[in-house]
């Protein structure tokens, strides 16, 4: 009877450990492994430098489907992440599960961005569509771009600086310093220039920051890019013979007003380096980021002899060329006289 008595009891208590045990099993699998996160497809989480813990599980809450937020924040506070939070960009899956999400914010795991800022002018507008895609500030940015040591370092000065950039969509981490995306723009910049297009340049007679100046003038001269190697071969034929380029684009820009449809005599006579009337040669910096089709427009320049060019009369964006004064006085009458019937 005792040793019966003994197997109820050993019996007994396997069986509450078990229940324990399946208890602790079915809650350690829910705050673990379960699926915790119900969304249709991918969404991001971004943690910056100001954001902490509380906040992150309200965008969880909000954004990400979050179901249980106190298993969450008991495995977070167990794993100690609270206390060491990295900053970044972090997908949230469907039906990830607490400890795979915190697996990728403990070890900072991110998804980088697709960073993209084609059809840019000046620096402010750089660093407001960076600002707007990235962790970085928009100021701290311009601090370099106005750093007259910093940019020599780089090969440039605060007039070249914006050829460094080059228009494409590239793959960075979302809290990317500035000066860790001007040194990746740097690397971008030399795989940029093979020595195929360095020797192109060379051919010319202009460094890569020149062609990229011209490119600039030659992408706000025309809304046409078919047009880019004609007026392209223009420029540098002016270039060449020492004919001041007289490009409308940057007496826009000495005046800072891109909108003006007529230039008159006044905008002409503003006393800028910028302004290719009244100063020779190339500007001392581009008129905007220019596309990599402009770029290459330059360097693979139409040859023909053209020195004139003027805005064809049906305001189509495209031009009439001219190899001689009286040929673009001619031109340019037809245009003013529709400017003049527009009333522009």
């Amino acid at each position: 009877m005792r040793i019966l008595k003994k197997t109820k009891q050993l019996l007994l208590w396997g069986g509450a450990i078990a229940v324990v045990l399946a208890v602790v099993g079915v809650a350690g699998y829910r705050l673990l492994w379960a699926p915790n996160f119900e969304v249709s497809h991918t969404v991001y989480v971004y943690v910056d430098e100001q954001k902490d813990f509380e906040a992150l599980c309200r965008q969880l809450e909000d954004s990400a489907g979050c179901q249980s937020t106190g298993s969450f924040k008991r495995l977070a506070g167990w794993l100690k992440y609270p206390s060491h939070m990295h900053t970044g960009r972090y997908a949230v899956l469907p039906g990830m599960s607490n400890r795979a999400l915190l697996d990728d914010l403990r070890r900072g795991h991110q998804v980088p961005v697709r960073l993209t800022f084609n059809n840019v002018r000046l620096k402010i507008d750089l660093a407001e569509r960076l600002e707007r895609q990235l962790m970085l500030s928009g100021d701290d940015l311009l601090r370099l771009l106005d750093d007259s040591a910093y940019c020599a370092s780089l090969g440039f000065t605060p007039e070249t600086i914006l050829t460094l950039f080059i228009p494409n969509t590239y793959e960075v981490y979302w809290n990317l310093s500035a000066e860790k995306l001007m040194q990746r723009m740097k690397r971008e910049y030399d795989a940029f220039w093979t020595p195929a297009r360095l020797s192109k340049a060379k051919e010319i007679g202009l460094t890569p920051v020149e062609v990229a100046v011209l490119a600039s003038i030659v992408e706000e001269e025309t809304a046409a890019a078919d047009e880019y190697p004609v007026v392209a071969g223009l420029y540098i034929n002016r270039l060449r013979r020492g004919i001041p380029l007289q490009a409308d684009p940057t007496v826009k820009f000495a005046v800072g007003d891109f909108t003006l449809r007529r230039i008159l005599f006044e905008h002409l006579e503003v006393d800028s380096p910028y302004n290719t009337y009244k100063h020779a040669g190339l500007p001392p910096g581009p008129l905007r980021v220019p596309s990599t089709r402009s770029i290459d427009a330059v360097l693979n320049y139409m040859k023909h002899n053209y020195l004139y060019m003027c805005a064809k009369e049906d305001f189509s964006g495209r031009h009439n060329f001219a190899r001689t004064l009286a040929e673009h006085n001619r031109n340019a009458r037809r245009y003013q006289a529709e400017l003049n019937r527009r009333g522009i």
